[in-house]
């Protein structure tokens, strides 16, 4: 009968002994099982219901109803609709547009906050930046710079450029960004993900005060999907695709989802309903993310290192049975009973992250523990400031400027129309016997014309009014906000590209720019922070998923591949950081004149220049050169410049420069 191989203790630990219930991490056995494809959870059609869970993420998705509120009003400001605010009229509710437009006037607006929202945009377009990672075991630096390249192609497979911007567009108008990362087949690929999410979708636990997120306990989203993207989620069977359809029938049926929310005590609510979709054909998806904990044990093995946890009802299985035969084994071949390297276990409350998709009426379609080795939720979200749980959005500040400015020009445009422009007083007694009012009006609008007066004893003779009541304060007044609203939002004119005045210094405007910028550090920084985490789930997906070598290049670089090889990298602790992007033409104009400084003084050949140089030409010349090299090894004369390589290297290189490094290659460059 074979033994297995077993460790002396002495020899694996050595002079140190391990603690009791070491802690750590390693996949639990019904994580493993669902990671290969191993049924875990409730299955579609079990009959399995989660009122208390369907509850609960309710009551956190009603406590988020004034944000989502809040996020609307600030919306409608941002895109023009800024008269829709609701006023209470003889005990009735009305748009203050309509009740303008009963007054008789024009509702006018001059939007600020859009003007306001593009010069901060363009503050943070103008600052590319990248996520950069950084190995924390400085020997494994390589796999950091290896990380980096994979993570840039992974943002640019999910055009990170675009995302971010709107996101950051919807950060300043909502307060609040979310992301989702996940691994799965999108358009017939298989990769990592990011999605955005609305935030008029999303919820998140109302007893959460960390601004950090830390302390969140549950997490969600409200999913409105065809019946087509439902079937290919959830249905594995026939009889899957059957119950989904029977299910979704009722989901769709207001009434029978009116009576369950009497039941839970929430009205429904009408587009930020929880349960049903405003659009009727769509079908409502639940997805609750909870933190829950139970018993479990925590398991070291002596034997060759590892540290996991198991279930409860698997420590007869694991622990006392395989120690049972460690003994045996040893036994058999002499070894001490205190030198057998056993498994220790410690019980303990374990907290982890479970997740739900449950249909309106509380089935489960799905459900298990997270299956992310970060072992935490798929969403990354920032809320500003969040300081006692509030959110506050950057647009917010200045709606009231922007109300008080609407309402001044509105005033303005009244006061003008109400004023008398021309108006014509004529006695009554002066009017010929000829002649009507209407004639009157017509000759005297009419170029040259003559109009014919009786005298009276008065000596009253038609007279012109024209009041002027535009100079009543209001253009003051109207300065004095616009100024409040560049003092408020912190982006004053220099931000917004505009003009000095006559005689401005450079230094003084650059000062301006600089110092509006710094009014928006904050803002910029806090974001800055979401795209880490962002990139940190970014990583920690790519590492647990991407399970096979993989050649990466990045767009943009000339002929520089990178190797990824799972083997080496899973294990691998990263820091990221946000630098800036080496994208930029600035940066790659900076990268260009430090290479051709340093080939000039002879530190590097002609090929390096090529290889790691951002030129239009330097693949063509590239090869041109290495073909040269070959001819002349061979005992060839090399010929010049190719034609194509002259006129792409005219258009934006020194072809003196160019004509330079050719001739050098006779000696074989620097």
């Amino acid at each position: 009968m074979s033994v297995r191989k077993l460790h002396r203790v002495s020899r694996v630990m050595g002079d140190f002994a391990v603690a009791e219930g070491a802690s750590g991490g390693a996949p639990s056995a019904e994580s493993r099982a669902r990671d290969y494809g191993a049924p875990g959870g409730a299955r579609v059609g079990s009959g399995a219901r989660r009122w208390d869970v369907l509850a609960e993420a309710q009551g956190c998705w009603m406590g988020m109803d004034r944000f989502r509120r809040d996020r609307e009003r600030n919306k409608r400001y941002t895109y023009g609709r800024q008269w829709d605010d609701e006023v209470c009229v003889d005990g009735r509710m009305v748009k203050e547009s309509d009740l303008i437009r009963r007054q008789g006037n024009v509702p006018l607006k001059n939007n600020l906050i859009r003007r306001m929202v593009r010069a901060v945009l363009g503050v943070y377009q103008s600052q590319q930046s990248e996520p950069t990672c950084m190995a924390r075991d400085r020997d494994e630096q390589k796999y950091g710079e290896t990380m980096s390249t994979v993570l840039q192609c992974n943002m640019q497979l999910n055009r990170m450029g675009k995302v971010n911007a709107r996101s950051m567009e919807e950060f300043l108008i909502s307060g609040m960004a979310v992301h989702r990362k996940w691994y799965g087949w999108r358009n017939d690929k298989l990769d990592c993900w990011t999605d955005y999410v609305q935030p008029n979708n999303f919820f998140i636990d109302s007893n959460m005060r960390d601004f950090r997120g830390w302390d969140v306990s549950m997490v969600g989203e409200v999913h409105d999907i065809s019946y087509e993207d439902l079937c290919m989620s959830f249905a594995k069977s026939p009889a899957d695709y059957r119950w989904l359809a029977d299910t979704y029938r009722l989901a769709r049926d207001s009434r029978l989802l009116g009576s369950l929310t009497e039941e839970f005590g929430f009205p429904l609510n009408g587009r930020f309903d929880f349960l049903v979709p405003s659009d009727p054909t769509r079908c409502r998806v639940i997805e609750v993310w909870r933190k829950e904990s139970k018993p479990r044990w925590r398991c070291h093995d002596v034997n060759n290192g590892d540290v996991y946890k198991i279930e409860t009802e698997d420590y007869a299985e694991m622990v006392e049975r395989e120690n049972a035969g460690r003994l045996r084994d040893a036994l058999s071949v002499g070894m001490d009973a205190e030198d057998v390297p056993l498994i220790r276990a410690e019980w303990f409350v374990d907290s982890y992250w479970h997740y739900y998709f449950l249909t309106p009426t509380g089935e489960v379609l799905d459900e298990g523990e997270t299956p992310y080795e970060h072992k935490s939720h798929p969403y990354v979200f920032v809320a500003y400031p969040f300081i006692d749980g509030e959110i506050h959005s950057f647009v917010a500040d200045v709606i009231d400027q922007q109300r008080y400015v609407n309402r001044l020009i509105t005033m303005y445009d009244w006061i003008m129309r109400a004023s008398a422009k021309g108006v014509l007083l004529f006695p009554e007694d002066c009017l010929p016997d000829d002649m009507t009012m209407d004639d009157v009006a017509d000759e005297w609008a009419r170029f040259n014309g003559v109009i014919m007066i009786k005298g009276n004893n008065r000596g009253q003779l038609p007279q012109q009014v024209a009041n002027n009541c535009t100079q009543i304060g209001i253009s003051e007044l109207l300065n004095l906000q616009l100024k409040f609203f560049e003092d408020i939002s912190g982006v004053n004119g220099a931000l917004q590209g505009k003009p000095g005045y006559s005689g401005m210094s450079a230094s003084l405007y650059s000062q301006q720019t600089q110092n509006a910028t710094t009014s928006l550090l904050d803002l910029m920084n806090t974001f800055s922070d979401f795209v880490r985490e962002g990139a940190y789930k970014d990583v920690k997906n790519i590492q647990q998923y991407y399970d096979t070598p993989r050649v990466f290049n990045i767009a943009g670089k000339n002929s520089h591949l990178v190797e990824y090889d799972p083997r080496k990298i899973r294990d691998v602790e990263f820091d990221l950081s946000i630098i800036e992007s080496t994208a930029t033409p600035a940066y790659r104009a900076m990268a260009n004149d430090f290479l051709m400084e340093i080939w000039k003084s002879g530190q590097i050949t002609l090929e390096q220049l090529l290889e790691h140089g951002d030129f239009p030409f330097a693949d063509n010349l590239l090869q041109s050169v290495k073909s040269q090299q070959e001819e002349m090894e061979r005992g060839g004369t090399p010929s010049g410049l190719p034609a194509e390589v002259r006129e792409a290297a005219g258009a934006g290189a020194d072809m003196a420069a160019v004509e330079k490094a050719r001739q050098m290659l006779g000696g074989g460059g620097r």
